[in-house]
């Protein structure tokens, strides 16, 4: 099995001893504490649960500006997106060495993680834009993203933590979340040893079940993780119970038995095209995938990247960075005249009248208005839990 990035074994910081959790939890009672922000607490999780191996902590000042300048720590370490913990005011902490970060999205804020103060540092709008428009490639604060990193705070906390839960994700998603870990167990009790991983924030069409069907066969694959994302996501977005609904749904119906699982990670979307499939390429190797895919306009938003520039940010990363390799998918779709789906670019002789595409404007209203998807463009029992989601809005906008 692929080693995890920056170490021969994986180090989650998600404390699994009950009787130490629990003194830790006692401690943390008496700890200076802070609300974080929805970011940093996905951060938490993740690095709970080994995905940002080989991670102790939030990144000081110098690594996250080293990180968003070139990708690698002030030590040279490679590692894509600065992990922080931003707030807007840290008087509560001031001069603390250890202290309580409590959750901002479960309701109560209970302790997520304790922390151990090494820096608390404010950062400068030079660095502040700079840091923008290396991670996102733009500076437009009506891209999600953007505003998201720019309206946390620019205080940062640096230190290692010790993590105490899982948030809600655990909770609200216990057939589905699982750690890297969990994930690395599985993959081995199951005997795989080339596996392809596949990002998802949306429900999965034809072209994405066929997509990764063309990557298994390309690179002759015991199985495929199916990973999706359980954090927040802009509007308009279809709710991870739903996704997950429909992505298990045709699964169940369409792939062959044991040769994919269905599972979720905590974190929030960042929207950083290019820089964020590089960073889901690094925890798809932390847990233990082989390839990862990445498609057209992999993690983008509206018109900020180009369809493939997640792909060639990859041609300048070297083994001595990453272990996985990347499968680089074409725009998929449904050729009527091969009746199957394919990549686009592998045919020259198509029309636009040859294929089945639909825009997710049109997808969304032909569902809302009860109108079935053509079965070319989805499985018809993922269509039928789209529509029933999207009638469900309807009716409470009304």
């Amino acid at each position: 099995m692929i080693k995890p990035h920056g170490s021969e074994t994986l180090n989650p910081l998600y404390v699994e001893d009950d009787a130490k959790r629990a003194e830790l939890l006692k401690e943390a009672e008496g700890l200076p504490s802070i609300v974080i922000s929805s970011a940093a607490a996905g951060n938490a999780v993740m690095l709970g649960s080994g995905y940002f191996n080989p991670l102790t902590g939030f990144m000081n000042k110098a690594d996250a500006l080293s990180v968003a300048e070139n990708m690698h720590m002030a030590d040279g370490f490679f590692w894509p997106t600065p992990v922080l913990n931003m707030v807007k005011d840290a008087g509560a902490i001031k001069d603390a060495r250890r202290i309580a970060l409590l959750d901002p999205n479960v309701e109560g804020n209970p302790v997520i993680a304790i922390q151990d103060v090494e820096a608390i540092e404010e950062y400068t709008d030079d660095e502040m834009a700079m840091m923008t428009e290396k991670i996102f490639r733009t500076s437009d604060m009506e891209h999600p993203g953007v505003n998201a990193f720019n309206t946390v705070g620019r205080i940062g906390i640096s230190g290692p933590i010790q993590v105490l839960n899982y948030s809600y994700f655990a909770t609200d998603f216990p057939e589905t979340f699982r750690t890297a870990m969990q994930i690395r167990e599985e993959i081995q009790k199951l005997g795989w040893q080339t596996v392809v991983a596949f990002q998802t924030r949306n429900p999965m069409h034809r072209a994405h079940e066929g997509l990764v069907k063309m990557a298994m066969e390309a690179v002759n694959a015991d199985g495929a993780v199916i990973h999706m994302l359980l954090g927040k996501l802009k509007k308009g977005d279809i709710p991870a119970d739903v996704r997950d609904a429909a992505i298990r749904k045709m699964v169940e119906l369409y792939f062959e038995p044991n040769t994919a699982l269905i599972t979720g990670y905590g974190f929030d979307m960042l929207y950083a095209g290019p820089r964020e499939a590089v960073l889901h390429a690094v925890f798809r190797q932390n847990m233990g995938c082989t390839h990862l895919i990445v498609g057209r306009d992999h993690a983008g938003v509206g018109d900020y990247y180009g369809p493939f520039d997640a792909q060639t940010i990859f041609d300048d990363i070297t083994k001595d960075d990453l272990l996985i390799d990347i499968f680089r998918g074409d725009h998929t779709a449904y050729s009527k005249k091969l009746g199957k789906v394919i990549m686009m670019g592998s045919v020259t002789d198509h029309t636009k009248d040859d294929w089945v595409i639909l825009s997710g404007t049109k997808v969304r209203a032909m569902l809302a208005a009860g109108e079935d998807l053509p079965p070319e463009f989805a499985r018809p029992e993922v269509a039928k839990i789209l529509m029933d989601y999207y009638q469900s809005e309807a009716a409470k906008a009304e």
